[in-house]
């Protein structure tokens, strides 16, 4: 997590919400403050732009990308968010690509089954269905991190807003890429 800066995209410049940083930190043994993790990671980075371009006004953040993935570690840092976010106006964003390079048919397949976890605001079984079907969804820790700090939340419902795969707009369904949008709600 990086708990100072400031981010700049070509749409102007977001603050990192040091305050917010500084209650997770206190929240988690496991989250390191370190601004190098974020050179070579490209989530956040994608998602700024397009914040700053709906929210159409100024917004802190607090940048939080995961290198381990597994429940444990995705249910304390859930946690964490969802502890310091208590009381506030805050919106949590995970990224992730859903399966990649298998053929439409089996990407549909498996993305429904993590799809299924995620509505049901599962962690664990997300977790647990990725494994055990060898879903290449490379950031399903952020995502139970995401679902976790909900239910601290009070989360109550899940939503699907939009599933495709790359091969929906390239017509090649040898190898696609899923994409899915999703919403929570208290």
């Amino acid at each position: 997590m990086m708990s100072e800066g400031i981010w700049e995209t070509p749409l102007g410049q977001a603050e990192i919400d040091s305050e917010t940083a500084g209650a997770i930190s206190k929240e988690s043994d496991i989250i390191d403050l370190d601004d190098h993790a974020h050179l070579y990671e490209h989530s956040i980075e994608v998602q700024l732009p397009f914040l700053q371009y709906v929210l159409k006004a100024k917004f802190d953040f607090v940048p939080i990308c995961m290198m381990m993935q597994d429940l444990e570690t995705s249910a304390e840092v859930g946690e964490a968010v969802g502890r310091a976010l208590k009381g506030k106006n805050a919106l949590i964003i995970a990224s992730s690509d859903m399966t990649h390079y298998e053929s439409a048919d089996s990407a549909k397949r498996k993305d429904r089954l993590a799809i299924d976890a995620i509505l049901a605001l599962d962690d664990a079984k997300l977790q647990e269905t990725v494994e055990s079907h060898r879903i290449s969804m490379c950031g399903h820790g952020p995502v139970a991190s995401m679902i976790a700090a909900s239910k601290v939340l009070d989360a109550k419902t899940a939503q699907l807003l939009g599933y495709s795969t790359s091969g929906d707009i390239t017509g090649d369904n040898i190898e696609v890429v899923g994409y899915l949008a999703a919403s929570i709600h208290r």
